[in-house]
């Protein structure tokens, strides 16, 4: 019997359960980065203050990579053969990111989205026991780039808060 929604006859030298572990994770991530993508795009559109225009373009370059990391990350949960999740509803269930109300002040922008590219990492970074177990390279090649593009977002933010 086909389970609903699952691709059969995948058989890519990973076990089925391990399939659903690590694309359970990758959800998870997707959620985050889908969340952090959010909350980024929302502080480019309302910054204000002295460091308008470096937060702005800041801001903007940082959304529009999240942008198209999703998609790659929604992609290799589809090459695992489950389906991605893709609505705010699964997003708020999946996402270690609280959304944002109302419009905090750059610097507190600067914090939040310090957090964000932090909880992206950790995330990320939790998923290798099992990607690491399965063997599954192109997983960890993306986990990999994922951290390591955080990891550099989250100091240059931190740069900013420093006095």
């Amino acid at each position: 019997m086909v389970k609903k929604n699952v691709s059969p006859g995948i058989n890519i030298g990973i076990s089925d359960k391990d399939r659903k572990k690590i694309a359970d994770g990758l959800s998870k991530l997707l959620a985050d980065s889908y969340t952090l993508y959010l909350k980024t795009h929302n502080f480019h559109w309302n910054v204000t203050g002295p460091m308008f225009n470096t937060l702005h373009l800041m801001f903007e370059g940082q959304y529009t990579e999240l942008a198209l990391a999703v998609d790659l990350i929604a992609e290799r949960i589809r090459a695992l053969g489950y389906p991605a999740p893709g609505t705010y509803g699964a997003f708020v269930k999946l996402s270690s990111i609280k959304e944002e109300d109302g419009v905090p002040n750059a610097t507190e922008m600067i914090q939040k989205l310090v957090e964000g590219q932090e909880a992206v990492t950790r995330t990320a970074r939790s998923i290798f026991p099992i990607v690491d177990a399965a063997s599954d390279e192109p997983t960890a090649d993306l986990l990999t780039q994922r951290m390591q593009l955080h990891e550099k977002n989250a100091w240059m933010l931190r740069s900013l808060l420093e006095a």
